[in-house]
Formats: structure tokens, sequence, C-alpha cells
């Protein structure tokens, strides 16, 4: 029977059963040394940081966690593999895996850099927090440009030709945009919407004949919530091709509408009825006046055009102020016996004017 020596000293592929075991004991206590990292200081850690407001070391944290740790796994696998004496084969297998895992996480600190300085960017903006949803949709375009460059890098940086590769991309690449010219079209559309910002979400906006506020904006489409309730889908194509009305950004709000009184109203009346229109617009919260004029002599009434600016944008406060208004005037006109052309009155005043006809006839 051989001796533990013996055992020990015995080689498979020019390394000693010893030399194995110590390789497998680097890796083994290396990772094992990591681990109990991660769950009882990391753990600590994440506790501290989460009581802090600030979300720059949330960041941190979570960059060691997925940078650090996983980079210091590698380096223990890596230095117990390379204690080894190693083929000429197998050390090339473990120069391209080196070379991959190395550019894996390259890619990835690359992608999660990229994707903290537009989030931090964008919570910067107004409604940040909401804003920060787009992000996905964007990330995804990022993603892919970065790993295809990363991807050709490497297989250059491995020895091989990637001319042929790029012109097989390249032609494929072109049947693929034939193929998908609308999808393309959205995805381009929605860099767009992005950068140029012409709505975001939350914006209540008017395309066409439909009206809503933005729920979401992805990469193809943007989803409206309209105002009974029915989710509507629109392409961003079809967004940026529209004349859209962003009623958010609407600092003012220009409101024309006529009153008609019958013609038996005084002139003493008539006189003091811009007057009063005058008074109350100018009662109410967050209007200005701009003007009330008799504007014309109709067969049935005499019409009356009046013009005031809501200065907020929320469409509610708008109707608020028109409901307070009509009410306003109602009241005021009742007060001083001025009455408006009602249906009644019109349908009179126009048998008079076709009685004429009537009896020549």
């Amino acid at each position: 029977m051989d001796s533990f020596e013996e055992i020990l000293s015995r080689e498979y592929g020019k390394n000693s059963v010893q030399t194995y075991l110590i390789a497998a004991g680097i890796i083994v206590l290396g990772l094992l040394l990591i681990r109990i990292f991660k769950r009882v200081i990391m753990t600590k850690v994440e506790k501290m940081v989460a009581k802090s407001p600030s979300q720059t070391d949330d960041q941190i944290v979570a960059g060691i966690e997925k940078f650090v740790l996983p980079i210091l796994s590698f380096l223990v696998i890596y230095w117990g593999i390379n204690s080894l004496e190693l083929s000429v084969k197998a050390s090339r297998v473990v120069e391209v895996a080196t070379g991959v895992v190395i550019m894996v996480f390259v890619l990835r600190f690359i992608s999660t850099t990229i994707k903290i300085i537009l989030i931090n960017h964008i919570r910067k903006q107004e409604q940040g927090e909401t804003k920060v949803l787009q992000v996905g949709g964007l990330m995804i375009i990022i993603n892919l440009v970065v790993w295809i460059l990363g991807g050709v890098f490497l297989i250059q940086n491995l020895g091989y030709d990637v001319s042929t590769i790029l012109t097989g991309v390249g032609i494929g690449g072109i049947a693929v945009a034939l193929a998908a010219q609308n999808i393309i079209g959205d995805l381009f559309n929605y860099f767009v919407i992005f950068f140029d910002k012409p709505f975001e979400v939350g914006d209540a906006i008017n395309v066409d004949d439909k009206n809503g506020t933005i729920e979401y904006i992805g990469v193809k489409t943007t989803r409206l919530r309209s105002l009974t309730g029915e989710q509507i889908v629109i392409s961003n194509s079809d967004l940026t091709k529209s004349r859209v009305h962003n009623y958010k950004r609407q600092e003012n709000r220009r409101v024309q509408f006529n009153i008609t009184v019958v013609y038996d109203t005084t002139t003493d009346q008539l006189e003091k009825i811009p007057a009063l229109i005058k008074s109350i617009i100018e009662s109410a919260r967050d209007v200005r006046f701009d003007r009330a004029h008799l504007a014309r002599l109709t067969d049935y009434g005499v019409v009356f055009e009046v013009v005031y600016f809501v200065t907020v944008a929320d469409y509610l406060r708008y109707m608020d102020i028109q409901q307070y208004i009509n009410l306003k005037l109602l009241q005021t006109f009742e007060q001083q016996d001025i009455h408006f052309l009602i249906r009644e009155d019109w349908q009179a005043a126009k048998q008079r004017q076709e009685a004429p006809h009537a009896i020549d006839k």
C-alpha cells in the first residue's frame, strides 16, 4: 500500500497531487473568505448606508457587490489555476477564458457607469423619478451597442480576422433594416423623443383627435391614458409626425366665449354689461381679463364677445374658473334684470322674421 507521501507525489498532467490540492485549497479558501466578507461585513455596511439620505454610498456598495467581489472571486480562481503547470493547449484555454471574463467585467462596468450617469442627470430634472422609468428602453440600445463593439474588440485581440465578420454583419444589418423599417423608425424616434423632450411622462397631450396623459414612453410605442379611462397606444413614428398639443406646458390658456341677450335689454343695461363681466372675471383667481365688447347685432339678439386668460396649465382649474364665471354671470344678470337669449326667444324671433315671407307667398 502506497504511503501518503507517495500519493501526494504522484504526477498527473505535469502536476503532482499535492500541487492540485494546493491549487484547490487556494480556490476554496479564497472563495470562502470572500463569501464570509460578503455575509458579515457587506451586510452591516448595507444596513448603515440604507439609513443615509444620500444615494452615492448606495451606488458604491452596489458597485462593490456587482464588480469588486466577482473580480476578487475570479482572481482567486485564476491564482489557483495559475499555480499549476499547464500544457500549451490548457494555457490557451485559460488565456481565452481570462480575456472573455475581463471583457465581460469591463463591458458591464461601462454599461453600469453610463446608466448611473444618465439616472443621476435625469433625477435632477423636474419629475426626475418618473423620467427614470424611460432609461430602461434607452439602456437596451446602449447595451446592445456596447456589447457588439466589445465582442468585436475581443475577437480581434484573440487573433481572429474581424473583417469577414464585419462584412457579414453589415450585409445582415442591411437586410434586417429593410425588413424592419417601421421598427427601426420607431426606435430612432424614441431617441428623438428622449433627447428633444417634446413631451414627458405625466404630460397631458392632444394628438390629432386623441387626448390623454402620457403613462409610458417605450422603444417602439408611447402609451396614453385617455380622459375616459382606456389606454391609447401610439407608435413613436406617428407621434413625431403629428402635431402634438402639450397642455401641461401651456403657461396661459386663452378662453373666448359669447353671450347673447335679448333685444328687450335697455341701452343703459347694455352699456353696463362689459363692466359687469370684467368685474366677475377679475374676481376669480389665476385669471387675467382681456376684453368684453358688444361684438355684433344678430337677427335674434345682442352678442357680447368675452376673452380672458387662465394663468395656470391645470385643465381642472380652468374648468373650475369657467364654472365660477358662468354662475356669477347668471346671478349678476338676474339681479340686474338682464335676460339671456334662450331657445324659446330665438325660435319666436325666427318665426317673426319668417312670417312676412309666408304672407307674401
